[in-house]
């Protein structure tokens, strides 16, 4: 009974574990489907400002630069916490780019 149960359990978490990959893969996304990617792919819009779209800092000015795309756009930030403020607000950061 006890490895029957222990089998059980262990296919379920493979089972979710697929699944979580494999919504990760189609959303491009581990923590909000359909918001961010952390790559750019065929068919983005390139990023076009020389400096962070939160802060107007020049890229990479406050250590690695950081990217993500956002619904179709290239999207660089200065810092890793940039990228969480953008993340809270997309709109408002969005209007320097369009």
């Amino acid at each position: 009974m006890k490895n029957k149960l222990k089998n059980i359990l262990t296919a379920a978490l493979l089972a979710g574990a697929a699944l979580f990959v494999t919504s990760c893969a189609s959303t491009g996304s581990p923590t909000a489907p359909g918001s961010a990617t952390v790559a750019t792919s065929g068919g983005t819009k390139s990023y076009p400002l020389k400096t962070c779209i939160v802060t107007d800092n020049d890229l990479g000015s406050m250590g690695d630069e950081q990217r993500i795309v956002y619904k179709g756009q290239e999207i660089k930030f200065c810092c890793k916490p940039c990228e969480a403020k953008f993340l809270k607000n997309p709109e408002k950061y969005l209007q320097k780019i369009r």
